[in-house]
């Protein structure tokens, strides 16, 4: 899909690297009626590229927003830049190994005999930060039935360890459906992997060494999947009997090879961890919405989880704590203003850790870890 917009576009730069890259057109800047952010993507939004630049990524009306940090380790971005993607809602991003950025959306439309909706989920890739994403791809409807094709959920999207993006959803029996890219890019055709009473917002993440993990809250608790290696097969974990809101959960690698999982625990009490053989935490932070959001820091020398999350009066809340030591508690800081949905954290070319929001008027809100001896952070910036 091309890139709209009435300003010039910029000339794009020189690209040897795909020539899926080289062949889509330069970003233009949103005009200021389009720019306007709705909510963030889902998964983790904040990612950072190969060269050491981070990207925050956001959806608005008919199309895909993205700031740009002009030069690893900041302060300054460019953007937003609109990359227009009609009728698709529900866009989720993920990142593998490589550094390129997966994106996913569902679309739905009304059927050319006007007596049903279709719906249908579509795929494109950013290869190098600050570059357009390659052209859209269909990957068609979940079920061959048109009477059971509007029935498919919000994707979520993970990466193997050779680039093989991993799209998952819910499906018409509340079980999930997967589709998934081979070794060459070439995709499979959509498999059920079952379930049952799950909810729309599932969550996929993959390790460093590629992984793929999936967590999807329900009514009965979350369940979980997990593909060890590409190819192999996508095995049922047990079941953690734990009630979470639909749409918090967020999974972090705090081990090699080992996942911890974070959400909202459905009564408002606060954020939950489970890790296995270590069994469940309460973090606390008190009733919130959105995902949880996760990542790993050197703070003062010390490996640290840091965990964000909006809370019920929509604020950021921060907290850190030493990296699978739960026991050593934790204290939540409410830091900026009001903003919508998702907070996310990444950590920038300097290894400090920044933390982007989406403020009330759709803008990007960044603020960025001052010492990285102490988690104290600076002044929001606002984009």
């Amino acid at each position: 899909m091309a890139t709209r917009s009435t300003r010039k576009a910029r000339k794009p730069a020189a690209d040897t690297a795909r020539p899926e890259a080289a062949r889509a057109p330069a970003p233009a800047p949103a005009d200021d009626w389009d720019s306007v952010a709705l909510a963030p993507l889902s998964g983790r939004w904040l990612l950072a590229g190969r060269d050491g630049r981070l990207t925050a990524y956001a959806r608005t009306e008919g199309g895909l927003l993205r700031w740009t940090e002009r030069a690893p380790g900041g302060p300054d971005w460019s953007g937003p830049d609109l990359f227009p993607a009609p009728d698709l809602t529900d866009l989720a991003v993920g990142q593998g190994p490589d550094g390129y950025a997966h994106f996913v959306g569902r679309r739905r439309r009304r059927s050319p005999d006007a007596e049903g909706v279709t719906v249908t989920y579509h795929h494109a890739v950013q290869y190098q930060t600050g570059r357009p994403p390659a052209p859209w791809q269909d990957l068609g409807t979940l079920y061959r039935k048109p009477e059971m094709s509007h029935r498919g959920g919000p994707p979520a999207v993970a990466v193997d360890a050779r680039g093989g993006a991993h799209v998952f959803v819910r499906n018409a029996g509340r079980g999930i459906h997967m589709k998934c890219q081979d070794a060459k890019g070439n995709w499979g055709d959509w498999e059920d992997l079952h379930g049952s009473k799950a909810f729309e917002g599932i969550s996929a993440a993959s390790t460093a060494d590629g992984r793929v993990v999936l967590a999807a809250p329900g009514e009965k608790g979350i369940s979980l999947w997990t593909r060890s290696a590409p190819g192999s097969s996508v095995d049922r974990g047990e079941d953690l009997p734990f009630l979470a809101q639909d749409g918090s959960s967020v999974a972090l690698e705090t081990a090699p090879g080992r996942f911890t999982h974070f959400w909202h625990a459905a009564d408002g009490s606060g954020v939950l961890a489970h890790r296995e053989g270590a069994g469940a935490h309460a973090l606390g932070g008190g009733p919130a919405s959105g995902a949880v959001a996760a990542t790993r820091a050197l703070v003062d020398g010390h490996d640290c989880t840091v965990l964000a999350l909006r809370t019920v009066g929509g604020r950021t809340a921060l907290a850190a704590y030493p990296t699978e030591h739960e026991a050593a508690g934790l204290w939540w800081t409410e830091i900026g203003e009001e903003g919508l949905e998702s907070p996310a954290l990444a950590l920038d070319a300097h290894g400090r850790v920044v933390v982007a929001s989406l403020g009330a008027r759709g803008e990007l809100l960044v603020n960025r870890q001052k010492d990285r001896a102490a988690l104290s952070l600076g002044r929001w910036q606002r984009f």
